[in-house]
């Protein structure tokens, strides 16, 4: 018998694990891959049982549940997903700047609830490192006297290209034993950030704990024609809410805040205003020097005309 340690073990398991899905969702060879029969075969089992799961979660047949048979859709699409499309965008990346004090840091840590924090160096783009609240916390507990130049407990985060497959990501972070990656753009810019958590909700779902806050609206109407955001509004929100020109951009921005610093081509001040092709105006209504982080958008004359928003 092979050793299930060995590479053989592992592949004479995989072989009989995937058999055995073939038979338990009746998929066979007829040329199609197995991961189109297995999701026509989710499918079936949907319809099947779309009665027998009504108000239910878990299933008493042995059949899938609703959830599980959504996680096994995910995890069969997961490898369609890329770095960009899962990452956090930059304009929600809680990052410090290297010449901190280590109050600051402390600061940093209990403000924002974050367990890892990418550390830069004047900006954004300039990533050097990250730092652990694990290698910070020995410090506070045991009051012992922290080192005049924190970066020294940095740790190296990966760094991803957008294109990379998000798959490819999360055997990178198994492999190096790192849960950040930063993300960069064609310019070596950084683009995003994702955390393992990041990419395991892909498959099971959002998870939330006792840290997260209520979700709060990001787009919110004040009157007038203009529209209070957050800039973590995602771009295809906006489009649908505001106006579909909104959502029209040619570069990989994913929202909002996104949207103004490609218009902007960096990132503006409070009460900077960006001007959209559309007519639209940007209003910067609160950020810092790293990223944006509220917006008031204004609606072009001919827009608050036609919808009667005056």
């Amino acid at each position: 018998m092979p050793d299930p340690q060995s590479p053989a073990g592992d592949a004479e398991s995989s072989s009989g694990l995937w058999s055995a899905i073939r038979k338990i969702l009746k998929v066979g060879d007829d040329g199609r891959s197995l991961r189109e029969q297995l999701e026509e075969a989710i499918d079936e089992h949907e319809d099947e049982n779309e009665d027998h799961d009504a108000g239910q979660n878990g299933s008493g047949n042995g059949d899938l549940s609703p959830v599980e048979r959504q996680m096994m859709r995910n995890l069969l699409h997961f490898s369609e997903h890329d770095a960009d499309d899962v990452a956090v965008p930059r304009g929600e990346i809680v990052g410090v700047e290297a010449s901190i004090s280590w109050e600051d840091l402390v600061q940093a840590f209990s403000e924002n609830g974050h367990s890892r924090l990418p550390v830069y160096r004047e900006k954004l783009d300039d990533v050097i490192g990250m730092i652990h609240i694990k290698d910070v916390f020995p410090f506070l507990a045991n009051g012992k006297k922290p080192p005049r130049d924190w970066t020294v407990l940095m740790r190296q985060p990966l760094y991803v290209p957008q294109s990379r497959g998000a798959l490819d990501v999360l055997a990178d972070m198994r492999t190096r034993r790192v849960h950040l990656a930063i993300v960069l753009d064609e310019f070596s810019g950084t683009d995003g950030i994702i955390t393992i958590e990041d990419l395991v909700e892909e498959i099971v779902g959002e998870i939330e704990d006792e840290h997260d806050e209520t979700p709060e609206a990001l787009i919110v109407p004040i009157g007038d024609g203009m529209w209070d955001c957050d800039a973590r509004a995602e771009l295809e929100d906006v489009a649908e809410t505001i106006d579909p020109r909104l959502g029209e951009v040619e570069e990989s921005v994913d929202t909002l805040g996104g949207l103004t610093f490609v218009l902007a081509e960096q990132v503006p001040p409070v009460g900077a205003i960006v001007e959209h092709p559309s007519g639209w105006r940007i209003e910067i209504t609160g950020g810092d020097e790293t990223h944006v982080k509220r917006l008031r958008l204004h609606a072009p004359a001919e827009f608050t005309d036609e919808n009667g928003l005056q």
